[in-house]
């Protein structure tokens, strides 16, 4: 191999072992690529004026308008979560559900959408789950290991439900528009719920000592006063989440526009709740500010490293280790994609794998046929699977915080839900419709 072919391997390995010592990513990817920029320059691997790109693409990051819905979403969830609605919303299920056997089990999986859905990050969801839930489903006679595997894996679902933070990174990665990746996740999101669902359903029928109904005494809401409070729960924020979703499905509101709109929103369902406060609105705001550096770092640093790793023709050897591989048909090519989201996940976030790993993988999914938006429900679906897989799945590591238990016993909670979600990617790749039906009907 020639000294430029090196390069790019180099870069790469460079970088996992930057990642596995734990030190920064975003400054990691930028010390990377701008030290290897400077190498190649030096050994006239491509000219100096290469480099001067790097400012226009900083510039186009902090310029791009459909990031910056990302601390709108992000605030709104953040707002709506400390206002309560977790609690009201995990009460006025329990009391519809509380008569059935695992009618708690049932509550967390569809608040956890829920939450999911407002919140928009994996933790906040299962975190919340874990302090209102966990402690009532044990007191109530659940099997903790059955409590805490739904817990865990309720919260995956926040990754692909709409409006997700993760669908609009990937939609400003893959070059597809927010409203296309929203409604790909769609029927991926409502199908992981019902199998959840189905699946305590089944579990009910053939074991219902480990998740028994609630005593008849305690559920004291019945009949209208029911109804009133689940919609005082349920109306409010599902209204302003279908309002936020469908100004962008008609085309009325860009994605920005939109989560500006569910801040307002969010601002004065707080306010008719009598649970607004301006300690809320800082904390909000400041968990918004955290959220979004993060992002718009680790995305300046993994532009700067891709310029690099693309100017040494790091993409040609990308695609050269798939063909090596056999990965040369959609089928092994998503196999591999597969295996290697898969290991990053276990101490890669999200965001990260997608500025870094999608830029690369997108164009050879692209040649071999594959549609980019299934594609990247795909890859949500690739890291939720991580996330309760041991021994590092962000998860199980909060759910042994919640619960005070072992890794061990974690992981064998959420085992069960793990092989569901492996069966349910199975079903993605064997009916690719369920992502791509809704796109191409209403676009």
């Amino acid at each position: 191999m020639s000294p430029v072919e090196l390069m790019a391997p180099a870069m790469f390995i460079a970088l996992v072992i930057f990642l596995l010592l734990g030190l920064p990513v975003a400054f990691s990817l930028a010390a990377l690529g701008l030290s290897c920029g400077l190498i190649a320059i030096q050994f006239d691997f491509f000219p100096a004026q290469f480099m001067a790109n790097l400012p226009y693409r900083v510039f186009g990051i902090i310029s791009n308008e459909l990031l910056l819905s990302i601390p709108f979403f992000t605030l709104m969830g953040a707002i709506l979560e400390r206002s309560g609605l977790a609690e009201d919303l995990l009460e006025g299920f329990a009391q519809l559900f509380g008569g059935l056997s695992g009618g708690l089990a049932y509550a967390v999986i569809l608040v956890g959408a829920i939450l999911g859905a407002i919140t928009g990050t994996v933790a906040a969801s299962v975190i919340a789950m874990g302090v209102i839930a966990l402690p009532v489903m044990i007191r109530y006679g659940y099997n903790p290991r059955l409590a805490t595997g739904v817990i865990a894996a309720s919260g995956t679902i926040t990754q692909v439900i709409p409006p997700s933070l993760v669908l609009i990174v990937l939609a400003d990665q893959l070059g597809k528009s927010v409203g296309d990746m929203y409604l790909g996740a769609i029927g991926p999101s409502i199908a992981q719920i019902l199998i959840f669902i189905t699946f305590i359903m089944l579990l009910s029928w053939f074991n219902p000592k480990l998740m028994p109904p609630q005593p008849k005494e305690l559920r004291t809401t019945m009949g209208w006063p029911l109804v009133k409070k689940m919609m005082h729960g349920i109306l409010p924020s599902l209204g302003l989440i279908f309002i936020v979703l469908g100004t962008i499905f008609m085309g009325l509101a860009t994605p920005t526009e939109a989560g500006a709109m569910g801040v307002a929103g969010a601002i004065g369902l707080a306010l008719l709740q009598r649970r607004f406060s301006w300690i809320m609105l800082w904390q909000g705001m400041d968990a918004t500010m955290r959220v979004t550096v993060m992002v718009i770092f680790i995305l300046i640093g993994a532009s700067v490293f891709t310029l690099v790793f693309q100017g040494v023709d790091g993409g040609i050897w990308v695609e050269h280790l798939f063909r090596v591989a056999g990965a040369d048909d959609a089928v092994s090519f998503l196999i591999a994609v597969n295996i290697i989201i898969f290991i990053l996940a276990f101490f890669l976030d999200f965001f990260e794998i997608a500025f870094i790993v999608i830029p690369l993988l997108a164009p050879i999914a692209t040649s071999l046929g594959i549609d980019l938006i299934w594609f990247g429900v795909y890859m949500v679906l690739m890291v939720e699977m991580s996330m309760v897989t041991p021994p590092v799945g962000l998860n199980l590591f909060i759910m042994q915080m919640m619960s005070g238990r072992s890794l061990a016993f974690v992981s064998k909670a959420v085992f069960p839900f793990f092989l569901i979600m492996v069966a349910f990617v199975i079903v993605l790749v064997a009916v690719p419709g369920l992502a791509t039906y809704l796109p191409s009907v209403l676009f």
